[in-house]
């Protein structure tokens, strides 16, 4: 089965927004993330909706943040992103009138609902710049080697 990994790609990309100065568009996210720039359109365009975005238009265009980091909850991005399914797993109803599987299906959805709700307590205790903040030393360590680099 295929995984969605948009949460994790969509962090990025905001971390990235919060990192530019100027607005990068759907190309160059779409390089970065190695797919198509009206596939960046459209997974963004939920992110606008919830005001996490914005974009504007020509020369000069693309997305930029409409509001910081710090304000910005992991659990808000995972709801703009229409909440993807979290597991593969689901409950069966081969026999929906037998009392057997109805017990294994409440025992499995309460276990999945309990996952679900942990996974989304997770996201509401971070924003995106925690993120950042995590990496900040490494960050900047790297910047440091690539520019020395480029010097020499």
């Amino acid at each position: 089965m295929r995984t969605d990994n948009r949460l994790s790609r969509i962090l990025h990309v905001l971390m990235h927004l919060g990192e530019s100065d100027e607005p990068i568009t759907s190309d160059m996210i779409g390089q970065m993330l190695g797919t198509n720039p009206s596939l960046v359109r459209r997974t963004m365009g939920g992110l606008r909706e919830a005001g996490i975005v914005g974009s504007t238009k020509g020369h000069r265009g693309g997305w930029l943040l409409e509001k910081p980091l710090t304000e910005v909850s992991l659990v808000e991005v995972y709801a703009a992103l229409g909440e993807p399914k979290l597991f593969a797993m689901g409950t069966s109803n081969d026999t929906p009138t037998c009392l057997l599987e109805q017990a294994a299906n409440a025992a499995t959805q309460n276990a999945l609902e309990a996952a679900r709700m942990t996974f989304l307590k997770s996201l509401s205790s971070q924003k995106v710049s925690d993120l950042i903040d995590e990496k900040r030393e490494e960050i900047a360590t790297f910047q440091k080697r690539r520019e020395k680099a480029q010097s020499d």
